[in-house]
């Protein structure tokens, strides 16, 4: 049986292969309805499938939009990503996911890998972009967004939450419950100093005890982002004898690390220790107490991303704040900070 083409449908519908490839890909030119309609009863009779390969060819992008993520086991980064593909398919994309595990190597090789596949842009969630994959961004002309993380290696544009207000509001309503001091799970050595999240938090973090007056020195420790790890640093933590009153953890994940520990070691939450976290991500009203932390409207942010991403006439140049799109981040209350 001989392939349906482009030129089958036209002579159907009664109408030019152009107007076939308007309605097919909703414009340039818009389309009269009752042509649209023909063409698309044309379609249907034939089972003409569109060469999405030749169309790539053709117009150098697919209907693939690239997201390379550190880690898409850990709650905060699944959750993002799905919110990410929900708003592209709203767009008739596609989403291609990676995993970078923070080896910045393996970013590289996704953004080769992706770019080298035509996507129509990145949507990145890095964990610090290095100087090899901004020259690869820079060389590829490629359409980036970077998501969760402020630009500082390469110019483009950003969609984050308030990491440090975030962060403040947290700490602060830890503080307002009477707790002498509040210590904090930050990242790591490898953690970025500038533009990470993570980073941004402790800073609100230490702001918030700055403005009660509180010292910051000793309370500050260290742990990888996610629950299995930061479980084993709060193990030892919790079992010394300068055992925090209240912890503010980074991430959620690193909180949920921490109830498991303070189960295991039989600590009261919130009743000898308080807890607090930030993401929101669902588990976190799950846990037991559930936990208080920081929430983004991370279906908005998703499709800012998307948006920007795609549309150039969104993507206007201008100063590094013009190009920082900024979403509000808000105090989630629950149960582990002493709330009843």
């Amino acid at each position: 049986m001989a392939k349906v083409t482009r030129d089958d449908v036209a002579r159907l519908a009664g109408t030019s292969t152009a107007v076939v490839s308007y309605v097919i890909n909703n414009g340039p030119r818009p389309v009269a309805p009752a042509t649209r309609e023909r063409v698309l009863a044309a379609i249907k009779e034939l089972g003409y499938r569109p060469d999405r390969v030749a169309q790539a060819m053709a117009s150098r992008r697919t209907d693939l939009i690239g997201m390379i993520v550190p880690d898409s086991r850990q709650p905060f980064f699944a959750e993002m990503a799905h919110a990410v593909e929900q708003a592209a398919s709203e767009r008739g994309k596609m989403v291609l996911v990676g995993n970078s595990d923070y080896v910045a190597d393996r970013e590289v090789h996704y953004l080769r890998a992706f770019l080298g596949m035509r996507v129509s842009g990145l949507i990145l969630v890095s964990h610090g972009l290095n100087d090899l994959a901004a020259n690869e961004i820079e060389a590829w002309d490629a359409r980036v967004v970077l998501l969760h993380e402020r630009p500082e290696a390469i110019d483009d544009v950003a969609v984050v939450t308030d990491d440090l207000g975030g962060a403040q509001l947290a700490t602060r309503h830890l503080l307002e419950h009477g707790y002498p001091y509040v210590a904090c799970l930050g990242g790591t050595a490898e953690t970025p100093s500038v533009g990470d999240p993570v980073s941004d938090h402790v800073e609100g973090w230490r702001r918030a005890m700055g403005e009660a007056g509180l010292d910051t020195e000793g309370r500050l420790f260290e742990a990888p982002y996610n629950r299995y790890d930061a479980y084993q640093v709060a193990l030892e933590l919790l079992a010394g004898p300068d055992r925090p009153p209240a912890i503010f953890c980074s991430t959620d994940d690193q909180a949920i690390g921490v109830l498991r520990a303070a189960r295991e070691l039989r600590i009261d939450v919130p009743g000898e220790l308080a807890v607090a976290g930030f993401d929101d991500v669902k588990e976190a009203g799950l846990t037991d107490p559930p936990l208080t932390t920081v929430a983004s409207d991370r279906s908005a942010m998703a499709r800012a991303a998307v948006d920007l991403v795609l549309d150039d006439s969104l993507r206007v140049a201008g100063s590094r704040r013009e190009r920082l799109k900024l979403f509000p981040s808000r105090l989630v209350v629950r149960q582990s900070c002493g709330c009843e």
